[in-house]
């Protein structure tokens, strides 16, 4: 017995469905996140820097949502509040690292020749060394700060993105349109970024925002090692850091609730990143 050629569709919309569901998902996860960052100085129930040491290390309740940490600050309006420092320090990073990376990525691959070879040797050097340790050597020389890390993070990003803008160029310039174009009189900036890069878009932006989160960690990790913002800051790494000699005590709410947001955050931009690609490339 042989199934009837118009099942199929019917039994492999399921997975389908279920994978526009996880996407949709997502992307109202980071639509809520976004509204946070905007909306946080009138959505935010309390203070998010208000102290109150009667309110120590409460759980959730009624009063307070999610609790308080350990100077009876609640969190859930210090996680709201969070938002804005947090998603902004990714964008900016990745902003400066795109700018960076794209140009040195699109002059490579259309240049080629020892200039490709010399940016390619400057990629290589900084893309083998460590970001993490790179960051850390910039806020050595130049004391720490949210600006000092975000500029350094830029940085440290861009080899990444100045390789994969390289390998993407070098295909697209491989396509007959690129040819027809020159033969036509246009120059190699009109070119490039009037047709080339807007056809690398599609793919560039699924990686964008792949990276965006990676970038959110990164900027996390930094805030908890205490390199980037500073207190009374409620960015998201630096909460779970403040919240250290919670743990310790046996309080997990203050360090689980920012920890369990960023994961969040991160693996909806990954989703988001991966599908939007997909999405994108379709309706070339």
């Amino acid at each position: 017995m042989t199934l009837d050629a118009t099942v199929s569709p019917v039994l492999a919309d399921p997975p389908r469905r279920r994978r526009e569901g996880v996407f949709y998902l997502c992307l109202a996860i980071l639509a809520v996140a976004v509204a946070a960052a905007v909306l946080a100085p009138w959505v935010t129930p309390y203070d998010p820097t208000a102290t109150s040491f009667d309110a120590i290390w409460l759980s959730p309740s009624a009063e307070h949502w999610l609790g308080t940490d350990q100077l009876g600050r609640d969190l859930l309006s210090r996680v709201i509040d969070g938002a804005r420092p947090t998603l902004l320090g990714s964008i900016a990073l990745l902003a400066l690292a795109t700018a960076i990376g794209v140009l040195i990525g699109l002059t490579a691959a259309w240049h080629r020749g020892w200039i490709d070879t010399l940016l390619a040797r400057v990629t290589d050097v900084m893309f083998a060394f460590p970001g993490l340790l790179f960051v850390i050597m910039i806020i050595a020389v130049f004391d720490s700060g949210a600006v000092t890390a975000v500029v350094g993070m830029g940085l440290a990003y861009a080899p990444v993105i100045a390789k994969f803008t390289r390998a993407i160029a070098l295909e697209e310039m491989a396509r007959p349109y690129v040819d027809s174009y020159r033969l036509q009189g246009v120059g190699g900036l009109e070119l490039c970024v009037r047709y080339v890069l807007l056809n690398m878009l599609p793919t560039l932006l699924g990686y964008l925002v792949v990276l965006f989160g990676d970038g959110l960690m990164s900027l996390a990790t930094l805030n908890f090692l205490g390199f980037g913002s500073q207190p009374p800051s409620s960015d998201w790494g630096l909460m779970v850091e403040e919240s250290r000699s919670g743990v310790i005590q046996g309080f997990l709410g203050p360090a689980l609730v920012p920890g369990l947001t960023i994961a969040i955050v991160v693996v909806a931009t990954n989703v988001v990143g991966v599908r939007l690609s997909d999405k994108l490339a379709v309706r070339r």
